[in-house]
């Protein structure tokens, strides 16, 4: 299988994946010039959940560790960037902190759950249930005494009026258009930063580390170190989708939180396949368009139905989209070369 399609991260990008990049690049830039603001809008949500989903393949798919846990930082991203921005009327400064905020909390989370040797499986829960305890924690704070700074939490009711994004070389904040290219290009720049990163000494290690964790311990690596690290960027990417979120929205909620949120992530992951990063990201593109159009044609139990459609969908593609497109291609390119004239 080719290594565009799988989680072999130790060969270079092949040159039709560079040529891949900057088609997309190229249609980023152009697309709005022939789409109008709905149009944006959707796209940069679907953006935004993108770059969620490939947080979670990036530590599922190429760190090993199945975490429900990037809704915490996806919503402590959206709810830091709003607090911040609130209380002090700028946004460059809180940007910064709202990503480093939940980076830091991943990084103390994991710390204890890592170097405290958890197993895989109470790894998942523990993350599960502090992504419980916030979602808890924030329905909770209805009452004018839960505030921080000057701004009021609401509980359920969210936090409204995010201020828009003002980037340091403009003095208007960034509108629709500019949030569909922040979120855009987040996502591309992620993407491609993660594909280059895994060619590196920490990703080819953290690659093997995900297949034999012991022998890499006996070969003299602190194991714990590098999963630390995966975890903390991780969090630092779903960080960046819940700014993105709260810019998109202008509002941040207890549901970014969610339970069902979080299983989502995983879903996205699943759908189009862990041993890629180009994967989730697809997936996440899939089913948040299903969700849309399930809902436009008036179906009304749009979850199960989604549900069901999703049940079958992993049944046909095990391994998820597309790791099972790309095998297909490279069993179709086998036998043309079986086939070929002998020499």
């Amino acid at each position: 299988m080719t290594p565009e399609f799988s989680a072999n991260a130790a060969v270079p990008p092949r040159p039709w994946w560079w040529l891949f990049v900057i088609l997309f690049a190229a249609c980023l830039i152009g697309a709005p010039y022939f789409a109008d603001e709905a149009f944006q809008l959707d796209i940069s949500i679907i953006f935004v959940f993108s770059l969620l989903a490939l947080s979670m393949g990036f530590l599922w798919g190429y760190a090993g560790i199945l975490s429900f846990g990037q809704t915490i930082f996806f919503g402590l991203g959206g709810y830091s960037y709003a607090i911040l921005a609130l209380n002090f009327g700028t946004t460059n400064l809180p940007l910064l902190g709202a990503i480093v905020i939940p980076a830091l909390f991943a990084a103390l989370l994991g710390y204890f759950m890592i170097y405290g040797r958890i197993s895989d499986i109470y790894l998942s829960v523990i993350t599960l249930v502090v992504t419980l305890i916030f979602e808890k924690s924030i329905r909770s704070t209805s009452g004018p005494e839960y505030v921080i700074g000057t701004v009021r939490l609401n509980g359920q009711n969210g936090i409204p009026g995010v201020p828009a994004l003002t980037l340091p070389w403009s003095d208007e904040p960034v509108s629709i258009l500019g949030v569909f290219y922040l979120s855009g290009g987040a996502m591309l720049a992620t993407y491609v930063g993660l594909r280059l990163l895994l060619l590196t000494r920490f990703g080819r290690l953290l690659v093997g580390i995900r297949e034999n964790e012991k022998r890499m311990e006996l070969m003299g690596y602190d194991t714990r170190l590098y999963k630390l690290g995966a975890f903390a960027l991780a969090g630092a990417i779903a960080a960046v989708s819940g700014i993105l979120y709260a810019l998109w929205g202008n509002f941040v909620a207890p549901e970014m939180f969610n339970l069902n949120q979080a299983a989502q992530v995983v879903i996205w992951v699943i759908v189009g396949g862990r041993s890629t990063l180009i994967g989730p990201v697809a997936g996440a593109a899939l089913v948040q368009y299903l969700s849309n159009w399930l809902g436009t044609v008036g179906v009304g139990q749009v979850t199960l139905v989604l549900g069901l459609i999703l049940m079958i969908f992993v049944q046909l593609f095990s391994r998820g989209l597309l790791p099972t497109i790309g095998g297909v291609f490279e069993r179709l390119s086998q036998r043309r070369r079986s086939n070929g004239p002998a020499t």
